[in-house]
């Protein structure tokens, strides 16, 4: 086409979202219709962006000449550049600066590890260069502790200015409502020279210092990286004048390119897929829909009832992001996620093919992945597929490549299935993958998925929709005619958007009208300047006001729009209650309600695309193309090939069908119904006849006598979804900060024996210790009713220590006679009673100081909530629980929780059958005790003595039975129990050994009761590991569960020493109590194939991975400041292999407190192992406010006056084989 013919199609608009696989084009022509293109985002053999290429492909103009002026009219895209480079690590360099004493916060984080049984821990990198400390220091309440030293700040500024950074994060502690000092640093960076500079107040106007202050370097990080991007766009269209130039941002409005920054990057493409799935919806008529946007890289799944869901913290590429973004769960399902058959299992991702290589049939040598499945069981058919691969690009997908890599996996099993068959397994479940991810975003958070409509978009989505719909009950499916782009569709039909947030000052905490409307005018201001600047006018403006609301002191807020304080509040009380099934009131606690945070969102500009409506087709017959064979349900079906584009109005179409389209297939299973609306589009409708996953007509004969490998992987996933979804709901329904903040909490289910099936993993030391609760239960006196919950928390019956708390419910089957099952939840309460605040004290021998025990108590009868007795409770005795109100919610929360399990557990019943659940519950456990035995052939015998500063000692000797594959770990010889709170439920002792031989499995295995099933452990009676009533215990949750640990890890020599201590740490009086973990540096060891590694810093190891306060919350929650959080540099034990650092922390009290510190290694340090050397001492001081200091030993108690500070120096693990070896 030669440039004059484009004088008449000017004003094209490109629709554009360039994800991780495909680039999708909708473009625009000037008369209205739309055309629609799909490229491979990396091709570098024909293309240097795929954007650029399809644009000028479509406006048929050579990939060196320029774009007429004149001839595009926008260009509205997504793009996975920033996320990509956020995976990748390839953003740009950044100076990061920060408040005194927090140089490592962002490095240290929340101190948990993100792999609970990694023996190598690995964290995140670090996306700094360089960190300076600001001389500032400002409180939660904005006085000035520290003025800003402006000529020390730039000296330093100016210093890495030199060595060639340009671009800055800014992060004060407090900066997000006091902005100050951060406004005063941006000046000095912008004169300095500074080209791009990120200020939290800016980038992340809410509280939390970590995930704010990680948002900043985002920002910082990838800003120019999309600069860049941006640049190149531009310089490949070569356009004199360029077109307007917009990009979806992850809050799903539009924004142009010059004000596009790396904070709002993240999920610029899912976000356009959730725009179009609600657009479209709507016009369908639909107005609860569940969005299924399945790419080739993964799976992106969300919730929509009349509004858009936004998140405020989300974890994206191990990074916490503090913004606007919809709320969008991600699992990493997609066409190219690889598949493989290891150790009698079917595996399916995380890891991808992605485009390059991809799958097998792409020609490129690439591993076996979804897509092979479904071009394998002909859901796929290579000839409506585009020929894009091969050498020149011209070739179809390679199906005989496929199917036999599943004849492969089939002869390696050799029971005689069929490469079809193993393909179907592989798919059954990427499906069940699918259908959990939904399960979070819907009812673990309350909402009947059955009354939703799937609305599915994404290229691969409509090859697997009626199947996730079936299997969540979901009983209607909706694919738009451009569901296999609907993305990128999304992008033409977003508004122009801007939001703006302001954390509520205390006027409008409390509700203040005035105060509340000047701060909303001055945020819809702001947004309307923003807006105006970017091309709309006043009367194109809307804005929406909504409020962030919750419970004074919680975590959890809602969104509610702005209306009078008192109409928020009974709305949140709704919202509340449905969510989360109680509101605040609930338990007597009448808990406050306060407004968080304001926000105005500002929009307009949205394209008008009215959708043609089709006329009742005359002659209702339909045009086949062709009759194909599909592999579905185990057996070859034919399937009618129809063209989307030969449907219309009135058109129906019965399963099994495939119906392509230019962007993706359709399949229409057996069962399903499809019909042709009036817009065109199809609505799929299910009519159970037999269910459509074979995994789901399992036998139940056979069942139970061998595990098939498929349904086997199915209940894995089943079992720990249950498990993980009554995790949500407590943290979710939970009010202290110990539950949804440090996460000290775990969720389990159980057969009826009381044997482990399922348990999250939150914290490990409640691994394998829960079990004893239950069987408690089981084989108390006390009748067992359905309708009843136990509480329960007696270290001598089944407990841990006192403030972990065990809810119980038995699951009953549909008459109410017989138990099938337990759930379980276990959360540490912030106070039981005791001396002292928190029940954590040092001074405690005798398990009544400690605090309230509850013995197998009925915290529900019959389905009545038995208030007055548990409070009673609480309340008795000499020293009675300090916040009784709180436990109460805590054990509402956990009650809610179990009841979660419960449901699911039915659910899982009526779909598969009582036998055949409980034949699967045990051919789980028979899996992990074979996982089991598999590292007991390749262990050695070994022993240990590990000394006690309590000049007590733990000793075990392991012995391995090659022959019967069994182990015998004996504690004979351990010291008799203390006259202190170091002594150790036999509990602990079993979920410290189970904690140990699963990170020595090293594989994906479920935490089950069959883990143990091979082990053998001995643990004599009136020892420190198994004490007699009424000895104190608190400690030996918390520091002899770590001894022992490293213990077993010595005796086995497979691991160096970790600290050895949990350096627990509690304060309080009347008013507040607190309880914290501290981390240290990880050990370093060898792995399964011999290869060493060293341990990382400052990260949580062994029997505790609880989140630590982020210190914002911390100093604005209880009368302390936070002096410092740093890594001690090479303070880690030294050998062939180091430890990781350790850490310095020091908190300041601004009211009098009493203080009690758990911790050990503070007289000798943690053991070298093979020749190397010994870690550090740990080492605990009090600086009172005249500055005098005084040492602390290891378990002390203290109190503390205004202005004192405690300093926590924590012990590191020694290091692992001799240095230079």
């Amino acid at each position: 086409m030669n440039q004059d013919s484009h004088i008449s199609y000017k004003n094209w608009q490109f629709w554009i979202d360039r994800g991780g696989t495909f680039t999708d084009i909708v473009a625009r022509h000037p008369d209205g219709t739309l055309m629609c293109r799909k490229y491979l985002s990396e091709n570098t053999e024909a293309y240097a962006d795929a954007a650029v290429y399809g644009i000028k492909s479509i406006l048929d103009i050579h990939p060196s000449d320029p774009v007429p002026d004149g001839l595009i009219d926008k260009i509205k895209m997504g793009t996975t550049v920033a996320t990509n480079a956020l995976l990748e690590r390839k953003g740009d360099s950044v100076l990061l600066a920060i408040t005194q004493g927090f140089k490592d916060a962002l490095e240290i984080g929340y101190q948990a590890r993100p792999d609970t049984f990694a023996l190598k821990i690995e964290k995140p990198d670090i996306l700094y260069t360089q960190v300076i400390e600001i001389n500032e220091r400002v409180t939660a309440k904005g006085e000035v502790v520290q003025a800003l030293d402006i000529e020390l700040s730039k000296k330093a500024l100016e210093t890495a200015y030199s060595q060639g950074l340009t671009a800055i994060a800014i992060v004060l502690m407090h900066g997000y409502q006091h902005t100050q000092h951060e406004k005063q640093l941006m000046q000095l960076a912008k004169k300095i020279g500074f080209s791009q500079i990120s200020a939290s107040h800016e980038v992340s106007p809410l509280q939390k210092l970590i995930s704010r202050g990680e948002t900043t370097l985002v920002d910082a990080y990838l800003t120019p990286i999309l600069l860049q991007y941006i640049q190149n766009i531009s310089q490949g269209l070569n356009q004199h004048t360029p077109a307007q130039l917009l990009f979806m941002q992850s809050s799903g409005g539009l924004t142009n390119a010059d004000t596009f920054r790396g904070r709002d990057a993240i999920l610029s493409g899912p976000a356009g897929g959730i725009v179009g799935a609600v657009h479209t919806a709507k016009l369908a008529g639909f107005d609860k829909i569940i969005g299924f946007d399945m790419g080739g890289t993964s799976t992106d799944v969300s919730h929509y009832a009349g509004e858009f869901e936004k998140a405020y913290e989300t974890k994206v590429a191990g990074v916490r992001m503090r913004v606007p973004m919809l709320h969008i769960h991600t699992v990493a399902a997609g066409g190219g996620s690889i598949l493989r058959y290891l150790d009698g299992r079917f595996r399916v991702g995380p890891e991808s093919a992605g485009a390059m290589p991809g799958p097998v049939c792409y020609r490129r040598n690439g591993e076996l992945a979804v897509t092979d499945i479904n071009l394998c069981l002909g859901k796929i058919q290579a000839d409506f597929f585009p020929s894009i691969f091969g050498p020149e690009q011209n070739l179809p997908l390679d199906k005989t490549s496929s199917v036999k890599a599943f004849t492969d996996i089939a002869h390696n099993i050799g029971d005689g299935r069929s490469a079809e068959d193993v393909a179907e397994g592989f798919l059954a479940i990427a499906i069940e993958h699918m259908a959990q991810a939904i399960k979070k975003i819907s009812i673990a958070r309350g909402y009947d998925v059955s009354k939703y409509v799937l609305n599915c978009f994404g290229g691969a989505g409509g090859q697997h929709a009626c199947l996730v719909a079936e299997k969540l009950g979901i009983k209607t499916v909706f694919l738009h005619s451009y569901s296999g782009i609907l993305s990128a569709y999304g992008m033409g039909l977003a508004d122009i958007k801007v939001e703006r947030q302001k954390v509520a000052c205390p006027l409008i905490q409390s509700g203040d009208a005035s105060a509340m409307q000047v701060a909303i005018e001055n945020l819809k201001q702001a947004n309307i300047e923003d807006l105006t600047s970017q091309g709309l006018s006043n009367s194109q403006i809307h804005h929406q006001s909504t409020a962030l609301i919750k419970y004074l002191n919680t975590d959890t807020s809602l969104h509610i729009p702005l209306d009078s304080y008192s109409a928020m509040e009974k709305n949140f009380i709704r919202q509340h209650e449905q969510q989360f099934g109680f509101s605040g009131t609930a338990s007597g606690a009448d808990k406050p309600i306060v407004i968080d945070t304001l926000i105005v969102a500002s929009y307009g500009g949205a394209e008008k695309v009215v959708e043609a409506t089709h006329s009742l087709a005359k002659d209702l017959s339909i045009k086949i193309h062709s009759v194909r064979q599909i592999y579905t349900q185990g057996q070859w079906l034919e399937a009618q090939v129809i063209h989307l584009s030969s449907l219309t109005f009135g058109h129906e179409v019965l399963g099994p069908a495939i119906i392509v389209e230019p962007t993706g297939t359709i399949i229409v299973e057996n069962n399903w119904r499809a019909k042709v609306n009036v817009n065109g589009h199809l609505v799929l409708h299910f009519e159970p006849l037999k269910t459509a996953l074979r995994s789901d007509q399992i036998i139940e004969e056979s069942a139970q006598t061998k595990a098939d490998p498929v349904t086997l992987e199915l209940f894995n996933s089943a079992f720990m979804s249950i498990a993980q979804q009554m995790g949500i709901v407590l943290r979710n329904t939970s009010q202290s900060v110990n539950v949804k903040e440090r996460l000290d909490f775990s969720c389990a289910i159980f057969d009826a024996t009381g044997n482990l099936i399922a348990n999250a993993p939150h914290v490990p030391v409640h691994l394998g210790s829960m079990d004893a609760s239950v069987k408690v239960i089981i084989h108390g006196t006390q009748s067992i009713n359905s309708g009843d919950v136990f509480v329960q928390n007696n270290p001598y019956n089944g407990g841990s220590h006192l403030p972990d708390i065990t809810v119980i419910t038995p699951v009953f089957d549909a008459a109410n006679t017989h138990i099938l099952f337990y759930v379980a939840s276990r959360a540490h309460h912030e106070d039981v009673g005791g001396i002292a605040p928190g029940s954590m004290s040092s001074l405690a021998t005798d398990i009544h100081q400690e605090g309230i025990l509850l013995d197998s108590v009925k915290l529900v009868e019959q389905g009545q909530f038995q208030t007055a007795n548990i409070e009673n409770l609480f309340s008795s005795g000499d020293y009675p629980a300090r916040n009784v109100a709180q436990n109460m919610a805590d054990l509402m929360a956990q009650t809610a929780a179990n009841k979660t399990g419960v449901n699911e557990l039915l659910k899982l019943v009526d779909q598969h059958g009582l036998k055949t659940v409980y034949a699967y519950m045990q051919h789980i456990q028979d899996s992990a005790k074979t996982s089991v035995q598999k590292v007991l052939a390749r262990l050695e015998d070994g022993e240990f003595s590990y000394p006690l500063e309590s000049s007590s000692t733990i000793k075990v000797k392991i012995s391995i039975d090659k022959i019967n594959l069994r182990a015998c770990i004996d504690f004979t010889g351990t010291s008799a129990q203390q006259n202190n709170n170091l002594n150790a439920p036999k509990a602990i002792t079993q979920a410290a050994v189970m904690y140990v031989f699963r990170c020595l499995v090293n594989d994906d295995v479920p935490l089950n009761a069959g883990c143990m099933q091979a082990l053998d452990i001995i643990v004599p009676q009136g020892s420190l590991l198994n004490p007699r009533f009424p000895a104190a215990v608190v400690a030996g949750n918390v520091e002899t569960s770590q001894a022992v640990t490293n213990a077993l890890f010595a005796a086995l020599g497979m691991l160096g020493s970790s600290q050895g201590t949990m350096n627990n740490l509690t304060f309080g009086n009347q008013r507040y109590q607190y309880y914290e973990t501290i981390c240290s540096g990880s050990p370093a060891g060898v792995d399964a194939q011999g290869n060493g590694f060293n341990g990382v810093a400052a990260v949580h190891t062994h029997m505790t991975n609880t989140r630590m306060t982020d210190p914002e919350i911390l100093e604005q929650r209880y009368p302390v400041m936070l002096k410092e959080f740093v890594i001690d540099r090479d303070s880690g034990g030294k050998g062939k292999w180091h430890a990781g650092d350790g850490i310095t922390r020091t908190i300041t009290f601004l009211e009098d407190m009493q203080c009690s510190i758990l911790s050990g290694h503070r007289i000798s340090p943690p053991y070298g192992l093979r020749g190397g050397e010994a870690g550090r001492i740990g080492r605990n001081w009090l600086t009172k406010a005249n500055g005098e200091q005084q040492e602390l030993a290891g378990c002390d108690f203290t109190t503390v006056a205004d202005g004192d500070s405690i300093s926590i120096q924590s012990p590191t693990g020694g290091g692992f084989g001799k240095a230079n070896e």
